[in-house]
């Protein structure tokens, strides 16, 4: 019989979408306040791998992904994905959000993101959250699977966090 024991700590990583230039800082001062000192901001570029977010935040639309330095108990997914919607509700205009944060964890094996969809490969955590094997670690780098969004699929974003995670090493 397998015994249960504690979970490692992972990497919180925090993929943002914004449309309002002057709330960059603001974002970054919310999520620190949240979850702990950044380890590391990425430098923001436009977003042109959909147009699915245009209609509710405008464009341009920017992308930047920020590496938090204290590592995180992956059990917290639901609760940190909790978070994350009410800031992007605090930072709202009305009905439609202006910023978009996915939260992720980053393992040595594997890169998780949180989500409210429900889909056939997401695993329910709680309160409405589902988690979504989002990447896989394996031969020396991460791989996409079929459902990965585009541009976490990307070879500069899997070659990113496959930067970040040598990080989880040194902790040890």
């Amino acid at each position: 019989m397998g015994t249960g024991k504690a979970f490692g700590g992972e990497i919180l990583v925090i993929g943002v979408l914004l449309s309002d230039a002057f709330a960059d800082e603001e974002v970054m001062l919310a999520l620190s306040e949240c979850f702990g000192p950044v380890e590391r901001v990425t430098v923001k570029e436009e977003f042109r791998w959909t147009d699915y977010y245009v209609s509710e935040m405008g464009s341009p639309i920017w992308r930047y992904y920020m590496e938090f330095r204290e590592l995180v108990d992956p059990s917290e997914l639901a609760t940190i994905k909790t978070i994350t919607n009410a800031i992007e509700a605090r930072f709202a205009a009305g009905e439609k959000r202006r910023i978009n944060l996915d939260p992720g964890l980053l393992a040595p094996g594997r890169f998780v993101l949180a989500t409210t969809k429900d889909r056939a490969h997401r695993i329910a955590l709680s309160d409405g959250i589902f988690a979504e094997l989002t990447l896989i670690f394996e031969r020396k780098q991460f791989h996409a699977l079929p459902w990965t969004y585009p541009d976490w699929a990307s070879e500069p974003v899997r070659t990113m966090l496959a930067l970040w995670r040598k990080r989880l090493f040194s902790k040890q």
